[in-house]
């Protein structure tokens, strides 16, 4: 990786091992946008408007994420990759299972397993960044606050 400047204050290495970290989390927080988008074109049955309308305020959350985060890599001298290869080259978690039109408790049961590796994996994430970039840290822990506030609605939502 070709670094275009290092900021204050971090080394290249540190650098380059945190925008690593960082885009391993860009390509999940995109994947996530695609995966909630599939479902809200798709969950069907009880309380279908519910988990419909509930969707797409957290692809736009998901989306905004992303963007927080590309821009954090492009902060460090690196250069972020959006590119739908991207989000399979770096994909280090399991994929979605759900396919097609399925029932809204099904979708929830899928996209709260689904969130749980994503949770867990930013909160890997959180503690390497500790160590490497405390604001790159920061900006990931306000991630994870949205994350599993959405994952309580979605619990909430089966309860």
């Amino acid at each position: 990786m070709t670094l275009a400047f290092v900021v204050p204050g971090l080394d290249e290495a540190a650098s380059e091992k945190a925008i690593a970290i960082l885009q391993n989390r860009l390509s999940q927080e995109q994947e996530a946008a695609l995966v909630l988008k599939h479902a809200h074109w798709n969950v069907t049955g009880p309380n279908f408007i519910a988990v419909h309308e509930m969707l797409d305020p957290e692809v736009e959350a998901v989306l905004a994420q992303a963007d927080e985060t590309a821009e954090r890599i492009a902060t460090l001298g690196g250069t972020p990759d959006g590119r739908a290869d991207a989000i399979v080259r770096n994909r280090t978690w399991k994929s979605f299972d759900a396919e097609g039109r399925v029932g809204t408790e099904e979708y929830l049961k899928a996209l709260i397993e689904y969130y749980d590796a994503f949770i867990a994996d930013d909160r890997k994430a959180i503690a390497e960044l500790d160590e490497l970039d405390v604001i790159s840290s920061n900006i990931i822990q306000d991630h994870v606050q949205e994350l599993e506030k959405f994952q309580w609605f979605m619990r909430s939502h089966l309860a």
